[in-house]
């Protein structure tokens, strides 16, 4: 028997508290699950920062990896298995590209990109493609199966339905995450019926669409996605300790990079600091490491990293203010001058920061990013965009909400607003 074909002598089960059991029958996916490059997404946390402010959100990109499979294997064995508009010699790429999808992730995986301007979609590719075990256990199934799996999380494969599975306005990346999250967070908006949509999704030429009778439970997890966002995702207590994190990174690039003497040598980093790292050192480096770095470098003689390090590993966080730069672009100016006479530097301790997010986009040919929308199946079997069908999608389609904040050290200016006049000032205007 092929080895794309071997199933495991007895089923293996996971289990989830989100979908009761995850499923593995197949021998690929076992043994991709065994590799050092996904037991590594064990330490990355699915929610970065976010358990500063939920404090069950310690769940990992495993947990997460693990439920998008699932939710995969549910759909093209259950779903969509002996329908003319599913190719089934598509599924073991569809599994593995679903298991694989967020192999790439960093530690505290958006603020560690940003600050080293990396793409873990590219990493992920790197890695499905590399001198890894991944690739040695995609490889024996065929020569060009990793670059298969690389292409549908890449998003150019050609079977445009199998890469909708993964990667879509409902895909079930974004149906595992928000159940998920809400489940460790402790919040109530992220529940929505996923098995309605699962029984009501059907297979089509380029993308899953969803039957007419099933649109109201797609409201829901539309609904639950935007309140996910601005609920927890964008929550700025949780975005205060991510500035904060950043804010450490770019303070060790720099004193690496002025000749600074660390009293740890930052060996871990000194090749990112360079932009010299190769891929094994990116899979060597994961949230444990970072931590640990935080840790020491709390007695480093530099101030500035010293404060910052000890704010995020005792949750000293920035204090926040509601911010519009489209009327008060020149408070950023005299808060800069304020901040730099009163010996603070505003590089470190004066941060804007914003959060933007659309929850749902109907086509727009030619726009960058266009979005492929939801299509509703209707009863003669044609398909309609969502928000034709639905007052509810449609009311919010295309409205994009951003929101503007400083961040900044309460407790500094607060202490010491007695002895120096400047503190004063700059609380006076920050809460003006």
């Amino acid at each position: 028997m092929a080895y794309k074909d071997e199933k495991l002598s007895e089923e293996k089960v996971f289990k989830d508290p989100v979908h009761r059991y995850i499923h593995v029958r197949d021998k690929v996916i076992w043994d991709v699950i065994g590799t050092r490059e996904f037991q590594r997404l064990r330490r990355i946390k699915q929610l970065g920062t976010t358990y500063l402010v939920f404090h069950g959100a310690e769940h990992s990109r495993f947990h997460h990896s693990l439920g998008v499979y699932e939710i995969v294997r549910r759909i093209v064995d259950d779903g969509f298995d002996g329908r003319p508009e599913w190719n089934q010699e598509e599924r073991l790429v569809t599994l593995c590209a679903a298991l694989l999808h967020d192999l790439g992730h960093g530690p505290f995986s958006h603020a560690f990109e940003k600050v080293f301007d990396l793409d873990h979609e590219k990493f992920t590719q790197a890695i499905l493609l590399g001198d890894t075990e991944v690739n040695a256990v995609l490889t024996r199934v065929a020569d060009d199966f990793p670059q298969k799996v690389a292409d549908v999380i890449g998003k150019t494969y050609p079977d445009k339905l199998v890469v909708s599975l993964i990667s879509s306005q409902i895909d079930a990346d974004r149906m595992d995450y928000l159940q998920r999250d809400a489940y460790f967070t402790g919040v109530s908006y992220g529940h929505f019926d996923m098995e309605r949509i699962l029984r009501v999704m059907r297979p089509a030429e380029e993308q899953a669409v969803i039957k007419y009778s099933g649109m109201h439970a797609v409201e829901d997890y539309i609904m639950s996605r935007y309140q996910m966002y601005w609920q927890v995702y964008f929550h700025p207590v949780s975005r205060s300790a991510e500035v904060i994190l950043t804010k450490i990174l770019h303070r060790a690039k720099h004193l690496y990079e002025s000749g600074y003497i660390f009293k740890q040598e930052p060996g871990h980093f000194r090749s990112f600091f360079d932009r010299t790292f190769a891929l094994e050192e990116y899979v060597a480096l994961d949230e444990s490491i970072l931590l640990t770095y935080f840790q020491i470098w709390m007695k480093e003689d530099d101030p500035i990293l010293s404060d910052l390090c000890y704010r995020f590993i005792n949750r000293r966080l920035f204090q926040y203010a509601e911010f519009d730069p489209a009327t008060e672009y020149r408070k950023i100016g005299e808060l800069e001058q304020l901040f730099a006479e009163a010996g603070i530097d505003p590089e470190y301790y004066l941060l804007a920061d914003s959060s933007s997010d659309l929850p749902y986009d109907f086509y727009r040919p030619g726009e960058e990013n266009e979005r492929l929308p939801i299509y509703l199946q209707m009863p003669n079997g044609e398909l309609s965009e969502l928000s034709r069908s639905s007052d509810i999608v449609d009311a919010v389609s295309g409205k994009r909400r951003t929101d503007h904040k400083l961040y900044f050290p309460e407790d500094l200016l607060e202490a010491g607003k007695e002895t120096n006049p400047l503190y004063g000032r700059i609380l006076k205007l920050l809460k003006g």
